[in-house]
């Protein structure tokens, strides 16, 4: 295997920075474990954002999800983690990221967290 999971978000220069649009990225395969039990909990993580002068690389930004793969961590703080991370990495405008966590013990969680610049 050559790819290896990486905290390391990568970005490449906006081609229309002069222009608001919104790029939407959408991962159903997101994996973290419960930091209770260790079990696997499963997401799809929706992002959405209005980039500035950078846009996230999607290849970096799949590894970056992988890394989680063997992290305990609570629904509210991965979220927060990753939009705080992706905000670092590209300073966008605006983003917003939305997980769906899977049902675990007859509960589904949804996190949203949002940035907006000044």
């Amino acid at each position: 295997m050559t790819a290896k999971p990486s905290k390391q978000l990568e970005t490449f220069p906006n081609p229309n920075p002069q222009r608001d649009y919104t790029i939407r990225i959408e991962s159903p395969e997101f994996t973290c474990l419960c930091p209770k039990t260790g079990q696997p909990d499963f997401a799809t993580i929706l992002i959405e954002y209005v980039p500035d002068q950078r846009c996230i690389e999607l290849k970096s930004y799949k590894l970056y999800l992988w890394s989680y793969r063997d992290e305990g961590a609570f629904h509210e703080a991965v979220t927060n983690r990753i939009l705080d991370d992706l905000v670092a990495a590209c300073r966008p405008r605006w983003m917003r990221i939305e997980a769906r966590f899977n049902v675990r013990g007859g509960i589904y969680t949804t996190v949203t967290a949002e940035y907006r610049r000044d």
